[in-house]
């Protein structure tokens, strides 16, 4: 989960002021309530897919068909958000990827990179990850720490006087719509639980655990950075955590910091990689997708899908390409998550038949389904139009595969 979204979204959100730290503490509710609703279902059908599986359990293989369509161009499409994070904090130390056909190739050739390490095999793809997750908490810790030594030593000056944002209800969703991009993969360790040992307990332990850190960071360090730094810098910069070590610390700090979240980015660019070819998979072994998905390489990896997924992608990018790499990580997130709201949405509904007895589980279902109708909402109406375009694209497929099962 944590990747892109927090050492990119303080800019994208410096101009709401304190309508962007109650929408953290609103997603931070949101995110634990779905995190709760997928740990529980997780223990009880431990088996790859995720919210494909859940809804088909659930409500039949047309519901798990929409589900199945809608999360994996969340994904895929998110993967191109992911790949422009990473080039946005490259620009730091590299000023020639700050934009234009530079920016946009190597954005490209980032995604296409981890779809050769994900055909490669799951075993190449985890070492990768490990190495990113252990490197991508360094600067978030010393941005925190940094900002706790900021305030013992200065107290109120240290706080930047910020002209103050009006709260408004819109003002809020719109900063939930963009802060649950930090909690994207939330329900990811549910999706390839058929290759997890003891998967009905340690899904559900890793997807609550995990949530939980997730929130603490993002507050601490989208606070520290809301609160010390002015807010007109903080717009207006490719790497806003970067700049605010930077600030102390020099340039030298300032580009490490930039290298760091470009490896943190990269590491989640390489998970949801491995998720895009897993979803189509997934849904080729249950018989709601073309079998021809379902064939594995040599190697036992989904090479077709995760090639497929890679262009489309490629295609989503070229569209919606501008110039700027911070108006196009802004465009492809909220398209994306706007596509993928109908897998979340109707996971909470799952929750509310296959655990019926369960009332925790019940309540946060409940919460979850209004969290996720708050974040259409906020999303706005372009990216929502986006959102229902790709959806309407799954139809055809799905009446291809009814009749030539």
């Amino acid at each position: 989960m944590i990747g892109s979204g927090i050492y990119l979204l303080p800019a994208t959100l410096a101009p709401l002021g304190a309508n962007a730290m109650i929408g953290w503490g609103v997603t931070i509710v949101g995110a634990m309530a779905l995190a709760f609703v997928f740990a529980r279902l997780a223990a009880k059908l431990p088996c790859a897919g995720g919210p494909y599986a859940f809804a088909d359990a659930a409500f039949g293989p047309t519901i798990g068909f929409a589900v199945a369509w809608s999360y994996w161009i969340l994904v895929w499409a998110g993967n191109g958000a992911l790949a422009i994070a990473v080039v946005s904090a490259l620009s730091v130390p590299f000023p020639m990827l700050a934009g234009g056909t530079p920016a946009f190739a190597t954005a490209l050739l980032l995604i296409w990179a981890a779809v050769a390490v994900n055909i490669r095999g799951v075993a190449l793809a985890g070492r990768i990850q490990l190495i990113t997750a252990v490197l991508k908490l360094a600067p978030l810790v010393a941005v925190i720490l940094l900002a706790l030594w900021l305030l013992a030593r200065d107290g109120a000056t240290a706080i930047a006087a910020n002209p103050a944002v009006p709260i408004s209800a819109n003002a809020v969703a719109g900063a939930v719509a963009l802060t649950f991009w930090g909690f994207l993969g939330v329900e990811s360790a549910t999706v390839p639980a058929d290759k997890v040992r003891n998967a009905a307990r340690t899904v559900p332990l890793v997807t609550l655990l995990g949530t939980a850190l997730t929130g603490a960071v993002y507050v601490l360090v989208a606070g520290s950075v809301a609160l010390m730094l002015p807010a007109s810098v903080t717009a207006a910069s490719p790497a806003p955590l970067a700049d605010f070590l930077g600030r102390s610390w020099g340039s030298g700090a300032q580009a490490i910091v930039a290298l760091f979240a470009a490896i943190s980015a990269l590491g989640t660019l390489n998970g949801f990689v491995l998720l895009q070819g897993e979803m189509p998979w997934a849904m080729a072994r249950g018989g709601v997708f073309p079998a021809w998905f379902g064939k594995e390489s040599r190697r036992g990896t989904p090479a077709r899908a995760h090639l497929v997924s890679g262009v489309l992608v490629t295609i989503v990018m070229a569209l919606n390409y501008t110039g700027s790499t911070g108006a196009l990580f802004a465009e492809i997130a909220t398209i994306s998550l706007a596509a993928g709201m109908l897998a979340y949405f109707v996971s909470a509904l799952a929750a509310l038949k296959l655990l019926a007895g369960d009332r925790a589980v019940q309540l946060a279902a409940i919460v979850s389904a209004g969290f996720v109708l708050w974040m259409v909402y906020g999303l706005g109406l372009h990216a929502n139009l986006w959102g229902l375009g790709l959806l309407a694209l799954g139809l055809p497929m799905f009446l291809w595969v009814r009749r030539n099962p």
